[in-house]
């Protein structure tokens, strides 16, 4: 569950690694997806900071955090080649250390999950499960783009928005928010596969079967709009059947000029994944916030 590109031949860097193993960088999304999902129930926050601050502490320091820790360290012979900068193949977090650091993360993890009620506790055991899923033998999801990115994608928007409506609802959610979790989520899948492509050389040497490696990067460039476009288009009827129809016009405005951005990147994919990541995924971002606006209450 990688972030943003980091330079191959990075020297190791001074400071602390521990932190740095956590990968801070990565914790927006999750974190972003728990606000959603705190103003789609409508619930005036007040009274509730303590709880909310916990909430977000749980989605991203704690539950991406333990994704991070984990997959470097399973990830440390092919880091030791590409990335020898980083914590573990640098030395700075020697033997076994980070192993038993991820673990420690993920008792933490499940003690404040815990804490904030059983449902909460189930969904945080899901997301740390996938965590795990995705990086450590046998299953290591990423060894497969298709079944990886799903998992991150549901890690990362679907499991916070329907966990943050839970610790403010105190009870499942209604249907509403349950489907914009599940399409966003459906559309973060495009996101992490344009996040491969700075990996591929990578990926082909190691066996991993990142879709870019499967499909080549042109076609998994189309499918990764592919499924951006058809969340976002979902989400935009579902808004319009709902009777709101301005936060849909909202939302489709936004989907438009990602369009115009993405029929820019996919001329050039390899060389404008970066750009695109940087210019039209906030937008699909912003369009999260709208539509929770949209339901708040629901």
């Amino acid at each position: 569950m990688s972030g943003p590109a980091e330079n191959v031949l990075n020297p190791a860097r001074p400071g602390l690694p521990f932190i740095e193993l956590l990968k801070p960088h990565t914790w927006f999304p999750p974190m972003w997806a728990f606000l959603c999902g705190i103003v789609s129930t409508g619930i005036d926050t007040a009274g509730h900071w303590a709880t909310i601050a916990a909430g977000v502490m749980l989605a991203g320091p704690l539950v991406c955090g333990t994704s991070q820790v984990v997959n470097d360290w399973y990830d440390r012979d092919v880091d030791a080649i590409n990335q020898p900068g980083r914590p573990i193949p640098s030395g700075r977090v020697p033997g076994r250390r980070a192993l038993y650091f991820g673990i420690a993360w993920t008792l933490l993890s499940g003690a404040l999950a815990a804490a904030l009620g059983p449902l909460v506790f189930g969904a945080a055991v899901i997301g740390l499960a996938l965590a795990w899923a995705y990086s450590a033998p046998p299953v290591r999801l990423k060894q497969n783009g298709w079944w990886g990115n799903t998992a991150v994608a549901l890690s990362y928007e679907g499991l916070p928005w329907v966990t943050a409506a839970i610790l403010m609802l105190g009870t499942m959610p209604p249907a509403e928010v349950l489907w914009l979790a599940f399409w966003y989520s459906f559309g973060c899948h495009g996101i992490m596969t344009l996040n491969d492509f700075k990996s591929v050389d990578g990926d082909r040497r190691t066996g991993v079967r990142s879709l870019p490696v499967q499909l080549g990067v042109p076609r998994a460039a189309w499918v990764a709009c592919g499924f951006m476009l058809v969340a976002q288009l979902a989400v935009i009827v579902l808004l319009a059947a709902w009777g709101r129809p301005l936060h849909a016009a909202a939302i489709a405005g936004l989907a438009v000029l990602q369009f115009s951005m993405m029929v820019r990147m996919l001329g050039q994919p390899a060389e404008l994944d970066f750009w695109y990541n940087t210019k039209g995924v906030p937008l699909y971002v912003a369009g999260m916030l709208i539509s929770a606006f949209a339901i708040r209450g629901a």
